[in-house]
């Protein structure tokens, strides 16, 4: 993977003062609730650099990099996560890829998102129209993922993550994605919550859950002031008497390199090959899933191909 530079100094500075991107996992109420908590401000300005995304697209992929990212937490090892979104509106869909690790990657099927009237709103529901998420969890050593689909039906990520879970899994689940955009439209906060209930959570428990986190502050405001996540969740759950488990580190990453480029044009036909070589140079090949950029002059092709045929 190569890494666009972010060129923002300011923007730069503010990331410099930050804590550093992170996923905090919690249990809430003598381990009735599970938060995972994610801190991911530099993680989502890397990937807007990558992809090259306007507000309105940093917009939609940073919320679905924060849900990938959520997700990771219930793999663990090699595991992954694909967080598969199909769509009718102008989004068209995203894929994101998500590792237990804390990796992620995606893009937009559409970058720009081409829209026929200017939006008045951050009404999501208006990009994404009628589609269906899909979630997978793809184990180590397995041969088929473990995959279920659902229709989105608010056009909200966060809303339709949590309905996923209630109806797929019975599980009462609440996801909360925030972004924060300064007056220029840098994004200087973001972060997510998981909130899951665990077997044996109590009524009493859940109804005084969902109450509290409707007067939730901003996640992403709170994180471009400063606050750790971790400090967020013990100040605004004291309540729930918060009890960390584990804490690691998270970061936009690929596993492309020039190298699988390279093999990918060696084992093309002989056809494609030549036609290749009538063509126009530098010859520039994207990763979809990161934006990242590898360039082949006409005399490496040349090397390549005549390595392949020996």
């Amino acid at each position: 993977m190569i890494k666009t530079k972010i060129e923002d100094k300011e923007l730069l500075n503010h990331i410099a003062s930050l804590p550093e991107d992170g996923r905090d996992v919690f249990l809430l109420s003598d381990g009735q609730v599970r938060v995972t908590a994610i801190s991911a401000t530099e993680t989502i300005n890397q990937m807007r650099a990558n992809h090259k995304t306007g507000l309105l697209e940093s917009y939609v992929l940073g919320q679905a990099y924060i849900a990938g990212l959520l997700l990771t937490s219930m793999v663990k090892g090699n595991d992954r996560i694909q967080l598969q979104i199909e769509c009718g509106g102008p989004i068209k869909g995203i894929s994101i890829e998500s590792w237990a690790c804390g990796a992620v990657r995606g893009y937009l099927l559409e970058n720009p998102i081409k829209l026929s009237k200017p939006l008045t709103t951050l009404d999501t529901s208006l990009l994404y129209g009628p589609g269906f998420i899909t979630i997978s969890r793809i184990l180590e050593g397995s041969k088929e993922p473990v995959s279920g689909t659902c229709m989105m039906q608010t056009g909200n990520l966060a809303n339709d993550l949590a309905l996923f879970f209630n109806e797929s899994e019975q599980t009462p689940t609440l996801f909360y994605i925030s972004l924060d955009f300064d007056r220029n439209g840098r994004i200087v906060g973001a972060g997510g919550l998981f909130i899951q209930a665990l077997p044996g959570c109590s009524d009493e428990v859940l109804e005084k859950l969902q109450e509290h986190c409707k007067s939730l502050p901003s996640l992403g405001r709170a994180i471009s002031e400063k606050v750790e996540i971790s400090s967020y969740i013990t100040s605004n759950f004291a309540q729930f008497s918060p009890r960390l488990l584990e804490t690691s580190h998270i970061g936009f990453s690929c596993p492309c390199s020039r190298e699988h480029f390279e093999g990918y044009l060696a084992k093309l036909p002989q056809k494609e090959k030549e036609e290749i070589l009538k063509g126009t140079f530098p010859l520039e090949l994207e990763c979809f899933n990161c934006g990242s950029v590898y360039s082949f002059t006409k005399s490496e092709l040349e090397a390549l191909f005549e390595k392949e045929n020996k």
